[in-house]
């Protein structure tokens, strides 16, 4: 009898698949429900942009990496911050002791944001920052560093992640409870909306989800449902939709099952260009689902690294045949460490080998039409709804995040994924099977502990020379504003100009609205 065949969510795969009502699609990209791509000629006239995930160190050590990216071929920048930075501690905090600068950059005052962008000019770069819960406070660091440069805000372009949900499901860098942390990343909107216009106000990210080890239908659903409850908030906040809509972007996995991977990729944005179009968007352009795609973090292996390579392609071939509007492909050595140079490189030319050499992108939607591909994308569908129904019936995400079920729903799936891997169900080349006695002499990128020794003496040469008085006042003032309910973006902004640090910030609002403990 014939081994049943399954993708990694668990839809079963049939041997052939012929003709059907279900799997011809007869839809054009660039149209509702924009399921082929959200232009009309995709790739054909423009590349999707070439992002690497950079940042460590000082952010003098990160503005080299930058320089260097962009000299061999980024088409935009995407910063990675350490742990202080992202849950709102300054480098010299207690809490900050051996973390600062590990996992992305130290970032602690204006000043840092000034050494991280040296040489270069905001107006003429998209940037990406994934930070979350103090990404509020990144964003002002940005603007008021654009302003100092004279450039116009109104041509500045990039995204902050801004995706808070995502963390108190899956990831853990929250600070304050979901009610208060949805004010904030609504305020951000409404500001932008107004001040920003070109910046893509969040990232909604199933990133995190699926490293957190979702499936891939898991991480589709329940991340367009935090979609809507970003704009469900909005809504009720008085915006409009038709004007914020076009701003939201997302954030996608990508991993090897190359077939599910597109097929999930087409689906969440026929979802979504529903979801809005049911929530009163008229404007097809606020139903687009625009994403950036990076590459598994989880699927890299440490054993015999040189074969993540290998990984990495196949999963950017994904995310290109499935439309990606922005890409960042992981380096061969991130199962060990922060990604060397050469490693970087190798993983930009991997983008470049495939948009230059392979023929991919002359063509739109190269796998529609497909008819395994189209069957798939209606199942991967189908079983994303379902999801999203039980998440509704429990009054929505926040309330579903609140009770548990999207943490367990994922606890269960990294579970079940895992005996698989243990039973060799799941083979994992290097891992369990094909394993190699050869010692692996691959190089390792470590950050030592001196970092924050460095960041520490910056801060207290920043806290000498600033005026204490004027920061005292901007603090009482946000302190204020955030009881009050009034927009907080311009304050956090007359903050940051007036030498606050991040931590500081974060804390007079900690004061505020709490901390959620989980």
């Amino acid at each position: 009898m014939e081994k049943k065949k399954f993708t990694d969510s668990g839809i079963e795969i049939n041997s052939l698949y012929e003709p059907a009502e279900g799997n011809i699609n007869r839809e054009i990209p660039g149209k509702y429900p924009f399921t082929r791509g959200i232009r009309t000629d995709m790739y054909r006239s423009k590349l999707w942009t070439m992002r690497q995930y950079a940042g460590f160190s000082t952010a003098g050590e990160s503005n080299k990496r930058y320089h260097y990216l962009l000299s061999q071929g980024v088409s935009g920048l995407s910063v990675a911050f350490d742990l202080p930075t992202q849950i709102g501690y300054d480098s010299d905090h207690i809490l900050s002791d051996g973390e600062v600068g590990k996992v992305g950059v130290a970032i602690d005052s204006i000043r840092d944001m000034e050494e991280l962008f040296a040489g270069i000019s905001l107006e003429n770069i998209t940037t990406s920052m994934t930070i979350n819960a103090t990404g509020f406070i990144l964003l002002a660091f940005y603007v008021a560093l654009a302003k100092k440069q004279g450039a116009d805000l109104k041509k500045i372009s990039g995204t902050v992640q801004n995706d808070i949900l995502k963390e108190y499901a899956a990831r853990g860098t929250y600070i304050y409870p979901p009610r208060p942390s949805m004010r904030i990343i609504t305020d951000i909107f409404e500001w932008c909306g107004n001040e920003l216009p070109k910046w893509n106000t969040i990232s909604i990210s199933g990133y995190h989800i699926r490293e957190a080890g979702s499936s891939a239908v898991q991480e589709i659903a329940f991340t367009l449902a935090n979609g809507k409850a970003y704009v469900k908030a909005a809504i009720e906040k008085g915006l409009n939709i038709n004007i914020f809509g076009k701003r939201l972007s997302f954030f996608f996995n990508a991993h090897n099952n190359l077939f599910e991977e597109v097929a999930k990729f087409r689906a969440a944005r026929r979802m979504w260009a529903q979801i809005m179009k049911d929530l009163g968007a008229t404007d097809p352009q606020a139903m687009m689902l625009r994403f950036h795609a990076q590459t598994g973090g989880s699927t890299l292996t440490a054993q015999q690294p040189a074969n993540n390579i290998a990984r990495v392609t196949i999963q950017a071939l994904s995310a290109i045949f499935g439309g990606t509007q922005s890409l960042h492909t992981n380096g061969y050595d991130e199962a060990l460490g922060l990604p060397t140079e050469e490693a970087a490189g190798l993983a930009l030319r991997t983008q470049q080998i495939i948009g230059f050499e392979s023929g991919v992108t002359d063509t739109v939607d190269p796998l529609g039409g497909s008819y395994f591909v189209e069957s798939l994308t209606n199942s991967v569908e189908e079983a994303a709804w379902d999801l999203i129904r039980k998440i509704e019936e429990m009054g929505g995400s926040v309330a579903a995040i609140e009770q548990g079920f999207i943490q367990n729903e994922i606890a269960k799936s990294a579970y079940d994924y895992q005996i698989k891997v243990e039973n060799k169900e799941k083979i994992i080349i290097g891992v369990n099977a094909f394993e190699s006695n050869e010692k692996d002499l691959t190089k390792v990128f470590r950050i030592d502990d001196s970092i924050r020794k460095i960041q520490s003496e910056k801060l207290a040469v920043l806290r000498r020379e600033r005026d204490p008085a004027k920061c005292d006042q901007i603090l009482q003032l946000l302190n204020d504003h955030a009881s009050s309910g009034e927009n907080l973006m311009p304050t956090v902004i007359k903050a940051v100009e007036s030498n606050c640090t991040l931590g500081e910030i974060a804390d007079t609002l900690r004061e505020v609205f709490g901390e959620y403990k989980g």
